[in-house]
């Protein structure tokens, strides 16, 4: 994972002003991909970051009560969301060359503030692209094209570091 100094967000090729352009937003979401030559850019809305466990319930015997225990667990997938702009070209080329290798990507998820200084941190494991998506273009509404990303992980618990 990258490391950021006590300073602004550092992603090649994009000053700080590019990162927090848009007034009223003070928060971006920025995907990090281990051992990749593409940087796709701020994401203003995330959605569906999420973990689930399976319930499990036991009911021993003649009892009247339920034991109940946690079993395997899920995670949902991500939707990341922005404005079409010039990281959209990005993008796309990182689809094509997934599209091509179909490895697993390691890499991380940033909250970022308006300074673009990392305020939560999700590294995600083994995720892929399961989606991309552009809303319609209407040149007569005042509402620009959104893009829309969605990635598949396998999660972004750091179960290890508690394990004794």
């Amino acid at each position: 994972m990258p490391s950021f100094p006590s300073g602004a967000l550092r992603v090649p090729g994009k000053g700080l002003e590019q990162l927090t352009g848009q007034v009223g937003m003070s928060h971006r979401y920025v995907i990090e991909i281990d051992k990749s030559e593409y940087q796709l850019g701020a994401w203003t809305k995330a959605a569906g970051l999420g973990v689930k466990w399976q319930k499990h319930t036991y009911r021993p015997g003649y009892a009247s009560f339920e034991t109940i225990a946690a079993g395997n667990i899920s995670y949902t997938d991500v939707s990341l969301s922005r404005a079409a702009g010039s990281d959209s070209a990005t993008v796309q080329r990182w689809l094509a060359s997934v599209t091509l290798r179909r490895t697993p990507l390691s890499g991380a998820i940033y909250l970022v503030d308006f300074l673009g200084v990392p305020v939560v941190t999700w590294e995600l494991r083994e995720f892929f692209p399961i989606g991309w998506r552009l809303t319609e273009f209407d040149s007569a509404g005042s509402r620009p094209a959104v893009e829309t990303l969605e990635l598949a992980h396998t999660g972004f618990l750091d179960t290890e570091a508690v394990l004794p």
